[in-house]
């Protein structure tokens, strides 16, 4: 009992010290702001309490741990048989009451949560649906910072009022990310742009934020021990920086425009250099529709199936060819249009984060792809092996390509995927989560964001529905072999040696548009 009042008398000293801390530090800044605040929510959310890394958390009754995300899994899935039907009905609904939760968590702290909540909403067929469903709200709908707010930042960078700035900057967002928030504006010549401003206190929060995703993914791998996400973390704030300036941003945008100039169809913003800070990024407005705006598309008689396939052409050039990786492509992020002759377009907007692939893991990824469509098991296994797998390789290729292992076996662009094999898919994940986490641990980084690309690019495959599903798998074919032709190519010494090359690569892409021509015919005779 001694023992007991003592912890208690501790826990009512360390709340009074905090509180009047609190009330201190707080006099002249909001509430959100606070570190403890935003600490406390998410720690509310997820359930752990403890004294960690200099923050001081309060333990909260055993009463309220019941609502707590970890406590929720651990109070409802208590003494019930996983093999039960119960069990799976139970299951669903604690995964929907915790990702609900931590959505609103997410909202409160907005910044980096609301990145990672992002994240979490692409990762289809590595977490349960509850999660995916729920998280996916932010790829459309971020919580909003005033303009008024917004303004704020553009006097700081620019030294001067927006008004001086800006004719005009229109009240409603184009859009609202996690870091930034994008508003149609007008120049003082008159000419329209795209202002993307960076939210007010993303930069002073960013610190507390990174250290309360670290402290929370610690929280839940020491509640479930087979959690493990760190990887997630470590992205977010290996990424965090650059992000943050978008000056990067704008130099990427300008090396995309560049690189892919050849492909007509491929659009991003021509930067405004000298409305651009680190804070403030300033472009072309360019007009579209979301890509998985399917009245729009609909409405203006765009092609999903020329949509589709520009949108494989374009990221299979990215990984295979050029390795740079545009890293965040949600449909917020994809436009769809047609340009004056009726062809679709594609505009990519916030190029924010890229990832470049060193010339061996790109060839590396290359034959395992090509290994991947053809259904060559030992393939598969050498070059998963290469990229750390282990004898989790199976695992690692339905992940890469989201198909069921025995799919893989018989070649991934020689049969479409059933109703019944995404299931099954699902089921695996939920069913082998433990070692999907241990793999994503163990895998390069760059792959990791190469898999996030993947995620969000097969979501939007998913809504459009084009008529051959097959036909990213093909273009990805496609691509591969280009670019290992070109490595080989580069590989040889004598010019009679190129020759071979070139030759043989040649017709493999012949063989494979065949192919495609088959798919297309077969597919045309269906409808």
């Amino acid at each position: 009992i001694n023992a007991n009042m003592r912890r208690l008398a501790f826990r009512l000293l360390l709340t009074g010290a905090a509180a009047g801390t609190a009330y201190y530090y707080c006099r002249d800044r909001t509430w959100s702001s606070l570190r403890i605040v935003r600490f406390g929510r998410a720690t509310y959310a997820v359930g752990e309490t403890t004294i960690r890394d200099g923050f001081v958390i309060t333990h909260m009754s055993t009463v309220l741990q019941a609502f707590r995300v970890t406590t929720d899994y651990k109070w409802t899935l208590r003494n019930v048989d996983p093999n039960s039907p119960n069990y799976g009905i139970l299951l669903s609904e604690v995964h929907l009451r915790s990702a609900l939760r931590l959505r609103e968590m997410c909202s409160l702290n907005g910044g980096l949560f609301i990145k990672v909540g992002q994240h979490i909403g692409s990762l289809e067929y590595l977490l349960p649906l509850e999660y995916v469903r729920t998280f996916k709200l932010f790829h459309s709908e971020a919580p909003k910072s005033s303009l008024s707010e917004l303004k704020q930042v553009i006097r700081e960078e620019f030294k001067r009022p927006a008004d001086e700035v800006f004719a005009r900057l229109e009240e409603e967002p184009l859009g609202a990310a996690s870091l930034a928030q994008c508003h149609k504006g007008v120049l003082k010549d008159g000419r329209i742009v795209a202002v993307k401003i960076q939210r007010p206190d993303v930069r002073e929060n960013s610190s507390v934020d990174m250290d309360t995703i670290d402290f929370l993914v610690w929280c839940v791998k020491k509640a479930f021990p087979t959690f493990q996400f760190g990887w997630l973390a470590k992205e977010v704030r290996r990424n965090l920086p650059v992000e943050l300036d978008f000056h990067n941003e704008a130099r990427n945008q300008e090396k995309f425009a560049a690189m892919f100039k050849h492909l007509h169809f491929a659009k991003s913003p021509t930067v405004h250099w000298d409305l651009t800070t680190a804070r403030v990024l300033t472009m072309d407005f360019e007009e579209g529709g979301k890509v998985d705006n399917l009245k729009y598309i609909t409405d203006n008689k765009i092609s999903v199936n020329e949509v589709s396939l520009k949108l494989s052409q374009l990221f299979s050039e990215m990984i295979f060819i050029h390795g740079f990786i545009h890293c965040d492509p949600h449909p917020g992020n994809v436009l769809a249009r047609k340009d004056k002759n009726g062809s679709v377009e594609i505009v990519l907007l916030d190029h924010g984060l890229y990832t470049e692939l060193s010339d061996k893991f790109r060839v590396t990824y290359c034959r395992l792809w090509q290994a991947l469509i053809k259904g060559d098991t030992a393939g598969i296994k050498e070059y998963c092996l290469k990229l750390n797998a282990g004898e989790l390789y199976p695992l690692l290729a339905s992940v890469i390509t989201a198909r069921a292992w025995n799919s893989i076996q018989t070649g991934i662009a020689k049969k479409e995927r059933t109703a019944g094999e995404l299931k099954e898919i699902r089921r695996h994940a939920v069913m082998y989560f433990g070692e999907i986490s241990q793999l994503l641990n163990s895998v390069p980084r760059e792959l990791l964001l190469i898999l996030k690309t993947n995620d969000l690019l097969r979501s939007l495959e998913f809504v459009l529905a084009p008529r051959v599903h097959t036909q990213s798998f093909i273009t990805m074919s496609k691509y591969c072999v280009r670019a290992l032709g070109d490595q080989d190519a580069r590989d040889c010494t004598f010019w009679w040696q190129r020759m071979v090359v070139r030759t043989r690569t040649s017709l493999s892409l012949l063989f494979i548009r065949l192919y495609e021509t088959w798919l297309w015919c077969k597919g045309a005779l269906l409808e």
